[in-house]
């Protein structure tokens, strides 16, 4: 799922909002596994689920051109982001869960295209 936001807008939606504490769940469950806390004291009730697998499922991402990546060198470099979290209402701005990306042109669209 993607989530979207408004530049400038100090409250996003309900959704953002359950979004950010379940991440910040997560980053407190990887913040105390990583000092040794044991799994069986983090948080409860926990689920069983029986009978599983594991499986692959396709995320939501972009794939463009880009220029200034953080750790990929080079200039319309062609990639595929990390999964896609956020992206601005206004098309200008999108967050994987590993980077910012400042959004030019969408992709068929010529540079005098409005």
């Amino acid at each position: 799922m993607v989530l979207r936001f408004t530049v400038g807008r100090p409250a996003q939606s309900e959704e953002l909002d359950a979004e950010l504490k379940r991440l910040c769940r997560l980053v407190s469950d990887l913040a105390r596994i990583e000092r040794g806390v044991p799994v069986e004291d983090l948080e409860r009730p926990v689920a069983l689920l029986d009978s599983w697998v594991q499986g692959i499922r396709p995320a939501p991402c972009l794939m463009g051109l880009t220029t200034d990546h953080p750790t990929l060198p080079g200039e319309g470099r062609s990639i595929v982001t990390s999964d896609l979290l956020l992206m601005s209402d206004d098309g200008h701005w999108a967050r994987t869960r590993s980077n910012w990306y400042r959004l030019g042109r969408p992709a068929g669209r010529g540079r005098d295209d409005a």
